[in-house]
């Protein structure tokens, strides 16, 4: 299947392409810094979302990822408005299989930044109009919604000894989530369900369940 993901030059997104791509699908990647996946089955497009007319044309799209986003930084515009202009562009078409948006357990819990909170809020509505008007075609929209993950953007965290024990403290088990654990994730609900759909599934470790966001 061709599969679109954006935000693939690093983190989630990387991991997320580099699963489908193991698993022989042809994985198209957006992102404004250049990609870095080398393979046949790979195509990377250097490209803010947030451009919209600048963004390329594209048919046959199987499988769209919504994975790009920012943290305190104009999050409604890439986290949401980006995001539903991608859908809307390259999501909503009768061979449509499957779209994943990557949330955020804070868009239930509205424990972190307040803009970036009521962004990954309206992500989870936005999922349950887009499953509604997909589903005609036979095709699922859930939204992954993870809570702590290493990657880089979370490193000014994971790097503070004495912030990083009390985040430790916040979360049951004790750990975060790898990227390649939210791939597996992204994977399951866009290839293998096809039958759970309009639904915010959170992968946090039980962090949720505390509602503290500790933070610089």
């Amino acid at each position: 299947m061709k599969v679109l993901i954006t935000g693939s030059s690093r983190g989630i997104g990387k991991a997320i392409a580099e699963r489908f791509i193991k698993e022989g699908h042809d994985v198209i990647g957006f992102d404004k810094k250049p990609g870095s996946i080398q393979n046949d089955k790979y195509e990377h497009y250097i490209v803010d979302i947030c451009d919209f007319d600048k963004l390329p044309d594209l048919k046959d799209i199987d499988i769209l990822i919504n994975n790009a986003g920012t943290q305190n930084e104009n999050d409604i515009d890439t986290n949401l408005k980006a995001l539903i202009n991608m859908t809307e562009l390259y999501g909503i078409h009768k061979g449509i299989k499957a779209i994943l948006n990557i949330g955020s357990a804070s868009g239930h819990t509205g424990s972190e930044f307040p803009e970036y909170c009521a962004s990954k809020g309206g992500v989870i509505a936005y999922t349950k109009n887009v499953a509604l008007r997909i589903a005609e075609y036979g095709a699922v929209c859930n939204s992954l919604d993870p809570g702590g993950v290493i990657t880089p953007m979370n490193a000014c965290v994971i790097e503070d000894e004495k912030l990083w024990s009390k985040i430790m403290d916040e979360t049951p088990l004790r750990r975060w989530a790898t990227c390649e654990e939210i791939a597996e994730w992204a994977y399951f609900l866009t290839v293998v369900n096809r039958f759970a759909t309009g639904q915010s599934i959170v992968v946090d470790g039980g962090e949720m369940i505390n509602y503290n966001f500790i933070w610089k």
